[in-house]
């Protein structure tokens, strides 16, 4: 459901509205005193309606600004999805799907058209072969070294340029300071490489092994902490000067896996193995132009499991209660938050969104498999009814954030 503001406060105070239109006596909101908006504005929590409220008239905008919008409050994460109308210019909107009230927000933001986009702390990073830190809302953009200066490029490139990075997070929000580190997983062969702001080209991480990639990273308490291919959690500080150097702090169990993911919650660093199945997709959602003969097959989740890794002594534990938490997994920088705090939002609940790229290539109807995992029974329920159309940037959750 779409609302405007306008259309909400009529849902809510109908039999007022209806007398005052009886009387003829419909208010012009434009005309409130500006003082008077700005206690207005500096009530609202949800951070949908600091949006809306600047689009009502030129006076409610000149109040909805940063410093009249209490950002320090928790904010569940949004999913985004590239829609499928093309605007006169060939750019895409994004459409912006609240998880806990259901409310939608369309953004045109022609400076992520066309790229895959991935999420941290509420900025996207969106790749093209060129990269770019993008803050959905405000637009400010800031330019990134090319993945051409990542080492050895022209033996670790992808197929395509926008698959080149494969997740990326922040170690700080760029709308608060410039001493961040932007830390990605990147190529091929998933290396890990940094950049810090100044930095003319990305500084990779070595590794020792390469018969394994890494799959998710995270930054907690200091330092980042990554998850590779073989099960193994590697922490890392890159305070110093110098190349960082990366250790093995954890072992998990190696199993069949579609993917793993880490992150903290509450203190504590998890690690979450998601587990699925593969079938073959009805020609019917095909793209046309592929041949007759070819068969193409999607992952579709199953279940997920959930390990607590204590930090030190390296001991992994499983859990099945995630307590008053939900997780937030997929393209966006793997988050935890408190349930509590989010009506809609669901305890002990994972919400999902799809991570099999080489699918979104051939398909029509993309997003496949994302959905609610809950903890407690095993179940899992949709938590968009829709499609993403998008063959380079399937959905992610992003925090929504005002720079």
């Amino acid at each position: 459901m779409v609302l405007t503001l306008s259309e909400t406060k009529r849902s809510r105070h109908p039999d007022l509205y209806r007398k005052m239109a009886k009387l003829g006596e419909m208010p012009d909101w434009s005309y409130l005193q500006h003082e008077l908006l700005v206690l207005i504005v500096r009530r609202l929590n949800l951070i949908e309606d600091f949006l809306n409220i600047g689009t009502v008239c030129k006076s409610w905008h000149s109040v909805a600004i940063k410093d009249n919008f209490n950002s320090d409050l928790p904010r569940a994460p949004w999913l985004m999805i590239d829609d499928e109308e093309e605007e006169e210019d060939g750019t895409t909107c994004k459409k912006f799907f609240s998880l806990y009230n259901g409310m939608i927000l369309m953004k045109r933001n022609p400076k992520a058209s066309g790229k895959r986009c991935m999420e941290s702390m509420g900025w996207l990073i969106a790749v093209d072969g060129e990269i770019s830190l993008l803050h959905p809302f405000s637009g400010v953009q800031i330019e990134l070294p090319h993945q051409n200066t990542t080492e050895d490029y022209e033996t670790n490139r992808t197929s395509n340029p926008w698959t080149f990075i494969w997740k990326a997070v922040l170690s700080a929000n760029p709308s608060h300071t410039t001493d961040y580190v932007l830390m990605v997983i990147e190529g091929d062969l998933r290396f890990r490489s940094f950049w810090r702001p100044g930095d003319l080209l990305w500084t990779r991480i070595r590794k020792q092994n390469f018969s394994t990639f890494f799959i998710d990273v995270v930054y907690f308490d200091g330092r980042f902490y990554a998850i590779n291919s073989n099960g193994s959690v590697h922490a890392w500080d890159v305070t110093g000067p110098e190349r960082p150097k990366t250790h093995i702090i954890a072992q998990l169990l190696h199993t069949y896996v579609k993917q793993y993911y880490i992150l903290h919650s509450l203190g504590s660093l998890f690690v979450v193995v998601q587990r699925s199945g593969s079938f073959m997709l009805p020609k019917d959602n095909w793209d046309s132009e592929e041949e007759e003969t070819y068969v193409v097959y999607a992952f579709e989740t199953t279940d997920f499991l959930v390990f607590q890794v204590d930090l030190t002594t390296g001991k992994v534990t499983q859990t099945e209660n995630i307590g008053d938490s939900a997780f937030f997994l997929g393209f966006n920088a793997s988050l935890s938050v408190q349930a509590s705090q989010f009506p809609g939002i669901k305890a002990n609940h994972i919400y999902f969104t799809d991570s099999y790229l080489d699918m979104y290539r051939h398909v029509i109807e993309g997003s496949l498999d994302m959905g609610v995992f809950n903890l407690a029974d095993g179940s899992i329920r949709p938590h968009y009814e829709g499609f993403a159309l998008s063959r380079v940037c399937p959905p992610i959750c992003v925090t929504p954030t005002l720079c």
